[in-house]
């Protein structure tokens, strides 16, 4: 990584918008971004199969999964830890390796946690107001206001306790991050003009050639 490169993570609340933003924001920068690849990556990394890994995609534990997995991967060895540790281990030497590649993106999975020793991180947490979310999530998913209602809640469980479980901070909390953003007061467009402008700010900080 050079001296002036720089990862930016996004955490997010379920149908805030926080994947998109991502995506705006690094094509913008000129970044690359990392989401969903993690996961190709991390089953080419670990030997662990990539279904597995999307199962297991940010949950804190899945003990039907563990059993999926030692019937199809009995030879595999798990002695002393569980799979989800395993798999947390797959994901996080993924992301360290990611601090070496250059300006980036990283979306979810804990990465402003995994990176925290970074000196060139800038860590995000995107909110909206929760009908804005569930407004989404019911056009996205063609569905009732009250299936995603549903929807947002639970998978804002999902990611409160996938954090909450992997690390030592809290989900959400300003005090986990450099930068919170509601995507419901400024729009994804506002999102990512406030992201850009702290990214300049944070290099400036660093000593860095703007």
């Amino acid at each position: 990584m050079a001296a002036n490169d720089m990862i930016i993570t996004i955490g997010r609340q379920f149908g805030s918008g926080g994947h998109e933003i991502g995506r705006k924001l690094a094509a913008e920068l000129g970044y690359k971004i990392y989401d969903k690849e993690l996961l190709k990556m991390q089953a080419e990394h670990s030997g662990i199969a990539e279904k597995v890994l999307e199962s297991y995609d940010e949950s804190p534990t899945n003990s039907l999964l563990y059993s999926i997995v030692m019937d199809v991967y009995p030879s595999m060895n798990y002695v002393g830890t569980s799979l989800n540790q395993q798999i947390f281990q797959a994901q996080f030497d993924t992301i360290r390796k990611l601090k070496d590649e250059g300006n980036c993106v990283i979306i979810g999975r804990g990465a402003d946690y995994i990176l925290r020793d970074c000196p060139n991180l800038v860590s995000v947490f995107i909110t909206a107001s929760l009908d804005m979310r569930v407004a989404r999530v019911a056009e996205y998913e063609k569905c009732s206001e009250a299936k995603a209602r549903d929807i947002v809640n639970k998978s804002d469980k999902k990611r409160a306790s996938f954090y909450n479980f992997q690390t030592e901070k809290k989900w959400g909390q300003a005090s986990s991050y450099h930068l919170c953003i509601d995507s419901s007061a400024v729009g994804y467009d506002g999102a990512v003009e406030i992201i850009k402008n702290f990214v300049q700010l944070r290099k400036k900080g660093l000593g860095h050639t703007v």
